[in-house]
């Protein structure tokens, strides 16, 4: 069952944060977009995006391009600078659906996380819940699992997504093997 805006419209079930408007970019009403990725396609390519200022709405993506790490984009109906320094802190979400696909290979952060990971040797090592860029590769965030007895708690594990430990991700069976050990 979707939700409704105050309009009445749905809102699609897997809309995605995928960054914030920081501003007005020149006079013409264009916003100016911080992505929470360093890759922008989505921000490029999807033509609805959902805002949540003044209250939470769809709009039409008129026109995007990247500019100094941002995007910048044309939006229906803002029009002028005002307008646009209006939206100044507005979230911006996109459909999961409407993000461009990708290769066998390559995967959105958004799909990796919550997956569990074990190890060669069988053994869970827990659950990723988030990723993060240190420049050189994205790195898994990995909470360890539950154990019965609390003085023997884990702590996060920090895995290079890099091919020499990630060895498989199963979207389907929601699981990633790695060459980790529980030592590391």
């Amino acid at each position: 069952m979707s939700r409704k805006t105050a309009s009445g419209i749905p809102i699609p079930e897997d809309l995605v944060l995928v960054g914030y408007v920081s501003g007005a970019y020149g006079i013409s009403g264009w916003v100016r977009i911080k992505p929470y990725s360093a890759d922008a396609d989505a921000l490029l390519t999807a033509k609805t995006w959902w805002l949540d200022k003044p209250d939470f709405h769809d709009v039409e993506m008129m026109q995007a391009k990247t500019h100094s790490g941002d995007v910048v984009a044309q939006l229906m109906g803002v029009a002028g600078r005002d307008a646009a320094e209006a939206l100044k802190g507005a979230t911006v979400q996109i459909p999961r659906s409407h993000f461009p696909p990708l290769s066998d290979d390559e995967f959105y952060w958004i799909d990796l996380i919550g997956l569990t990971v074990e190890n060669l040797q069988g053994e869970q090592l827990g659950r990723v819940t988030d990723l993060m860029d240190n420049g050189a590769h994205p790195i898994l965030r990995v909470a360890p699992p539950q154990v019965a007895e609390p003085e023997k708690t884990q702590q996060e594990l920090l895995i290079p997504f890099v091919d020499e430990f990630v060895k498989t991700v199963d979207q389907k069976m929601k699981k990633i093997t790695v060459d980790w050990g529980l030592d590391y």
